[in-house]
């Protein structure tokens, strides 16, 4: 069974960062990442008390509904579940053949992934992806360790495979948290998660029809262009607080599909559409980004709970274009997290200020704002 009291206060995070009224908000950079950390280091501890990376399929449900139970008492929100789209599952091996402690150590370099993984840079692990290769090394050869060997020639041979490899690499992450304390285990694994994270822009763009007939044509009515750009970013400003990086993205990303629709000219620098626009608005926000680095919620009885805000957010949204693409957080010339350049006298690409966003903990604040 699992161990909560040897990672009491990594629950205690998580109840914070998966805080009830703020857990959807928060559900893309905080919340779930650091859910499926606690889970991964609570089996991996426990691993040194059983033998096994792994609990069986009849201990995962029941273990499962404890761990959101203890999370629920210390305030984190009762649909976790949902919004994290976690199952039993997450707890047990899954489709990978290895489990046990000795024969995951007889199977892969040992010494060689601990050293790669013990101690990552959040930032250089994303771009020179040490920790990721050697991760991914031991999983593949865990998977191949099945004592049913996927036939080479079948037609779902590489999608099987693809699934069997990425089972195997939630066993090795449940190793390397058993070689670490609970602290540097969830750095470790969220700074790998961190990775992917802002590599994606989770908003969802909905139909953009009523943009493409009012900025279409060369924008002949700029009024009615930049109103209908206003109101399409109103509604993905109702989604979810993000990262500057995957405001970059989303950025990006909606460029491309205003430009299928041959608009053509820049409708972000016409409407003055900055990076923050992309983020969550309203009530207590004026659009705050998300640092690009992990971090974590916290929880003050007097405060409420408190996020760090990345200050560096009137940057103009960049119109994507050949000749100009979106700045890399791996080109080597630049601060992290990478910005587009600003276009006032700010100097730099990053500024280190942020400002630190006390909320009291309403649902109701957070319901009404999510209605409108």
């Amino acid at each position: 069974m699992l161990n909560f009291t040897a990672a009491q206060s990594l629950m205690s995070m998580t109840s914070i960062d998966c805080w009830a009224a703020f857990a959807p908000l928060l559900a893309n950079v905080i919340c779930c990442p650091q859910l499926h950390a606690t889970l991964v280091i609570l089996v991996g501890q426990s691993s040194k008390e059983t033998g096994l990376l792994a609990l069986n399929r009849t201990l995962a449900k029941p273990c499962l509904s404890d761990i959101e139970q203890v999370l629920t008492g210390q305030g984190a929100g009762d649909n976790l579940k949902q919004i994290c789209s976690t199952h039993p599952s997450n707890l047990t091996e899954a489709s990978c053949p290895v489990k046990d402690v000795d024969e995951f150590e007889n199977t892969i370099n040992s010494s060689e992934l601990l050293a790669s993984c013990e101690k990552i840079d959040p930032v250089k692990e994303c771009c020179d992806q040490l920790c990721q290769g050697a991760i991914s090394k031991a999983a593949t050869r865990l998977a191949f360790k099945a004592s049913d060997p996927l036939s080479m020639d079948g037609p779902h041979v590489l999608p099987e495979l693809s699934t069997r490899v990425n089972d195997c690499k939630t066993v090795v992450l449940r190793w390397l948290a058993s070689k670490l304390d609970p602290y540097h285990a969830k750095e470790v694994l969220r700074g790998l998660t961190n990775c992917n994270v802002n590599k994606v822009c989770p908003l969802v763009f909905p139909n953009m029809r009523h943009v493409a007939n009012s900025c279409g044509n060369g924008t002949s009515n700029q009024t009615a262009c930049c109103d209908a750009m206003d109101s399409y970013v109103s509604h993905l400003q109702k989604q979810a607080l993000i990262t500057n990086l995957q405001a970059l993205d989303c950025a990006t990303s909606l460029g491309l599909k205003l430009q299928k629709y041959n608009i053509t000219k820049n409708v972000y620098s016409l409407c003055h559409i900055s990076l923050k626009d992309f983020s969550l608005q309203g009530w207590f926000l004026s659009g705050c980004l998300l640092p690009s680095l992990p971090s974590d919620a916290t929880f003050d009885k007097f405060s409420g709970i408190s996020f760090i805000c990345d200050l560096n957010d009137n940057i103009p949204a960049p119109w994507p274009s050949l000749s100009l693409l979106p700045a890399s957080s791996c080109n080597k010339t630049l601060r992290i997290p990478a910005l587009p350049a600003t276009t006032n006298a700010q100097s730099g690409l990053y500024n280190e200020y942020v400002e630190v966003y006390h909320l009291i903990a309403s649902s109701m604040a957070i319901m009404m704002l999510l209605r409108f």
